[in-house]
This record gives C-alpha cells, structure tokens and sequence, in this order.
C-alpha cells in the first residue's frame, strides 16, 4: 500500500440524543472529538418502527373532503 494516503483513524465520542455516550474509531474531526446525533436507531421511527400521523392544517380533512365522490356511482 502507498504511504501517507490514509485519512487519520483515532478514537471518537458519540452522544446519542437520549444522553447515552459511546467511544468509537472514525475518521471524523481530530481524536477526542464529539459527535451529538439529532436523530439515533433508538429513537427513529425508521428502526423502531412507531409512526406517528401528524395531521398538519388539517390536510388530510382536505383531502377527504376534495375526493370524498370520487368511486362513488350514482343512479341513474
């Protein structure tokens, strides 16, 4: 292998968001560093698996009301 073309590798901090701290080897920053993650597995609805449905201004009422006919036959 050449020399010199490797970033630095050294020992990291990460704090997750619920104040948890672990050290790990990364190439981020210089040995010592800190990285604070805004969103972690433990808390992130992508590996958890909870969702939560916010209806924001009421757009999903919007939408109901704006396709409410849509599919339904009337007769005739």
């Amino acid at each position: 292998m050449k020399s010199d073309i490797h970033p630095a590798y050294h020992e990291i901090n990460v704090v997750m968001t619920d104040g948890t701290t672990f050290t790990t080897r990364s190439c981020y920053g210089k040995p010592g560093d800190t990285i604070r993650l805004d969103i972690d597995p433990k808390s992130h609805p992508a590996w958890t698996g909870v969702q939560r449905v916010m209806d924001t201004g009421g757009q999903v009422a919007k939408f109901n009301k704006k396709f409410a006919g849509i599919g339904v036959r009337k007769k005739g």
